[in-house]
Protein backbone atom coordinates (compact mmCIF):
# COMPACT_ATOMS: atom_id res chain seq x y z
CA UNK A 1 0.00 0.00 0.00
CA UNK A 2 1.08 3.34 -1.06
CA UNK A 3 1.55 5.78 1.99
CA UNK A 4 2.90 9.70 1.29
CA UNK A 5 5.32 10.43 4.49
CA UNK A 6 5.61 14.24 5.15
CA UNK A 7 7.60 16.09 7.37
CA UNK A 8 9.16 19.16 8.44
CA UNK A 9 6.18 21.75 9.42
CA UNK A 10 6.38 24.01 12.19
CA UNK A 11 6.84 27.40 14.00
CA UNK A 12 8.85 29.73 12.04
CA UNK A 13 9.09 33.65 11.97
CA UNK A 14 8.46 36.21 9.22
CA UNK A 15 11.76 35.78 7.55
CA UNK A 16 12.56 32.30 7.92
CA UNK A 17 12.93 29.08 6.27
CA UNK A 18 11.78 25.65 6.53
CA UNK A 19 12.30 22.60 4.60
CA UNK A 20 9.56 20.16 3.96
CA UNK A 21 9.83 16.05 3.13
CA UNK A 22 7.64 14.01 1.51
CA UNK A 23 8.91 10.40 0.45
CA UNK A 24 6.35 7.95 -1.04
CA UNK A 25 6.48 4.45 0.48
CA UNK A 26 5.64 0.59 -0.25
CA UNK A 27 5.53 -0.62 -3.68
CA UNK A 28 6.09 1.37 -6.31
CA UNK A 29 6.69 1.12 -10.21
CA UNK A 30 7.05 4.48 -11.67
CA UNK A 31 6.49 8.17 -9.67
CA UNK A 32 5.46 10.68 -12.45
CA UNK A 33 4.88 14.32 -11.31
CA UNK A 34 5.23 15.33 -7.52
CA UNK A 35 4.31 18.54 -6.25
CA UNK A 36 2.70 20.62 -3.03
CA UNK A 37 -0.55 22.03 -2.35
CA UNK A 38 -1.56 23.92 0.66
CA UNK A 39 -4.75 25.20 2.13
CA UNK A 40 -4.71 28.31 4.68
CA UNK A 41 -8.06 28.28 6.85
CA UNK A 42 -11.34 29.61 5.12
CA UNK A 43 -9.50 29.37 1.56
CA UNK A 44 -9.50 26.23 -1.34
CA UNK A 45 -6.51 24.26 -1.61
CA UNK A 46 -3.59 25.76 -4.07
CA UNK A 47 -1.21 24.06 -5.93
CA UNK A 48 2.32 25.55 -4.92
CA UNK A 49 5.24 23.79 -6.71
CA UNK A 50 5.46 20.83 -9.12
CA UNK A 51 8.58 18.50 -10.33
CA UNK A 52 8.20 16.27 -13.30
CA UNK A 53 9.93 13.02 -13.47
CA UNK A 54 12.11 15.02 -15.95
CA UNK A 55 13.09 17.17 -13.34
CA UNK A 56 10.86 20.62 -14.87
CA UNK A 57 9.49 22.59 -12.16
CA UNK A 58 6.38 24.87 -11.87
CA UNK A 59 5.88 27.28 -9.10
CA UNK A 60 2.77 29.41 -7.95
CA UNK A 61 3.31 33.39 -8.45
CA UNK A 62 3.10 33.98 -4.83
CA UNK A 63 6.26 31.44 -4.16
CA UNK A 64 8.51 31.96 -7.08
CA UNK A 65 11.58 32.68 -6.06
CA UNK A 66 11.15 32.08 -2.32
CA UNK A 67 10.77 28.42 -2.72
CA UNK A 68 12.29 25.57 -4.67
CA UNK A 69 11.06 22.26 -5.45
CA UNK A 70 13.31 19.26 -5.43
CA UNK A 71 13.44 15.54 -5.99
CA UNK A 72 15.46 12.28 -5.07
CA UNK A 73 14.16 9.86 -7.53
CA UNK A 74 16.62 6.95 -5.69
CA UNK A 75 14.82 7.67 -2.65
CA UNK A 76 11.06 8.69 -4.57
CA UNK A 77 11.57 12.04 -2.16
CA UNK A 78 10.50 14.97 -2.95
CA UNK A 79 11.46 18.28 -1.05
CA UNK A 80 10.14 21.85 -0.92
CA UNK A 81 12.77 24.11 0.63
CA UNK A 82 10.88 27.28 1.83
CA UNK A 83 12.98 30.91 2.14
CA UNK A 84 11.55 34.34 2.85
CA UNK A 85 8.58 32.81 4.69
CA UNK A 86 5.48 35.43 4.81
CA UNK A 87 2.76 34.93 7.31
CA UNK A 88 0.43 34.45 4.20
CA UNK A 89 2.57 31.38 4.20
CA UNK A 90 0.81 30.01 7.06
CA UNK A 91 -1.35 26.70 6.03
CA UNK A 92 -1.47 23.01 5.84
CA UNK A 93 1.03 21.45 3.19
CA UNK A 94 0.16 18.74 1.31
CA UNK A 95 2.14 16.09 -0.47
CA UNK A 96 0.90 14.90 -3.87
CA UNK A 97 2.53 12.19 -6.26
CA UNK A 98 1.06 10.73 -9.45
CA UNK A 99 2.52 7.04 -9.75
CA UNK A 100 1.94 3.69 -10.94
CA UNK A 101 2.23 1.05 -8.52
CA UNK A 102 2.53 -1.69 -11.19
CA UNK A 103 3.31 -1.39 -14.54
CA UNK A 104 -0.31 -2.73 -15.69
CA UNK A 105 -2.24 -0.44 -13.56
CA UNK A 106 -2.91 3.51 -14.30
CA UNK A 107 -0.80 6.07 -12.57
CA UNK A 108 -3.30 8.00 -10.37
CA UNK A 109 -2.68 10.45 -7.17
CA UNK A 110 -1.84 10.34 -4.21
CA UNK A 111 -1.88 12.57 -0.98
CA UNK A 112 0.15 13.10 2.26
CA UNK A 113 -1.70 13.76 5.60
CA UNK A 114 -0.66 17.16 5.72
CA UNK A 115 2.17 19.04 7.42
CA UNK A 116 1.66 22.49 9.16
CA UNK A 117 3.37 25.78 8.62
CA UNK A 118 2.86 28.33 10.94
CA UNK A 119 4.53 31.91 10.48
CA UNK A 120 4.65 33.71 13.70
CA UNK A 121 6.49 36.28 15.44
Amino acid sequence: QVQLVESGGGLVQPGGSLRLSCAATGTIFRVNTMGWYRQAPGKQREEVAAITSGGTTNYADSVKGRFSITRDDAKNTVYLQMNSLKPEDTAVYYCNADLQVTAYRQPRDYWGQGTQVTLSS
